[in-house]
């Protein structure tokens, strides 16, 4: 059963999973699908073309504008940003210069975090509040700061790996393979 509130306006075309909460001053555009058991938070405005998974937690003041596909499981942080043109000009019409932007399973973006278009977050990801994300961000990696750079690898459960990638929270193990973290999580 869904939750839309009286003020949000959902377009006639939009596609909406069971479950899924859409609280007040929402806009969600003809053309987006919203997954299952979903939560919008308030003031959120989802355009176009967008596709969101299951399991999705938006939290308030968001944008998540064309071009912008988000998987299962995302968590994205309040006024968190996503650009989706390089070179924004507001007399110059750029739609057919718009780039994708991926949020993979299980990536957490962080309060105020930017991710500018054409990014791609990895899986189980954390980008740290207030980040600006210029590159891509690889699967279990946390990063923050302005330019956001990797500062080390985070747990599928959000907590930080220690040394032998390893979580002290959950016990799952990880290692790192050519440069990637592969999991041996028993989540």
């Amino acid at each position: 059963m869904k939750k839309i509130h009286e003020t949000a306006e959902i377009g006639e075309q939009a596609l909406i999973g069971d479950d899924t909460v859409i609280w007040q001053h929402c806009v969600v555009q003809d053309e987006v699908t919203i997954g299952q058991n979903c939560v919008i938070g308030a003031n959120v405005f989802i355009e176009n073309g967008v596709r969101i998974g299951n399991n999705v937690t938006i939290k308030n003041n968001i944008a998540v504008y064309t071009g912008v596909i988000i998987e299962d499981d995302v968590f994205l942080g309040p006024n968190c940003v996503f650009t989706n043109v390089i070179n924004p000009r507001s007399f110059i019409d750029r739609k057919h210069e718009f780039k994708k932007t991926l949020v993979r399973r299980g990536a957490t973006i962080g309060a105020n975090a930017t991710v500018v278009c054409g990014r791609m977050i990895g899986q189980y990801a954390m980008i740290g509040a207030g980040s600006v994300v210029t590159k891509d961000v690889m699967d279990y990696s946390l990063v923050y700061g302005n330019p956001a750079k990797h500062r080390g690898y985070v747990c599928k459960c959000g907590c930080r790996l220690n040394g032998k990638y390893e979580c002290a929270i959950c016990g799952a193990q990880y290692e790192l393979l050519e440069g990637r973290i592969i999991g041996k999580e028993r989540m």
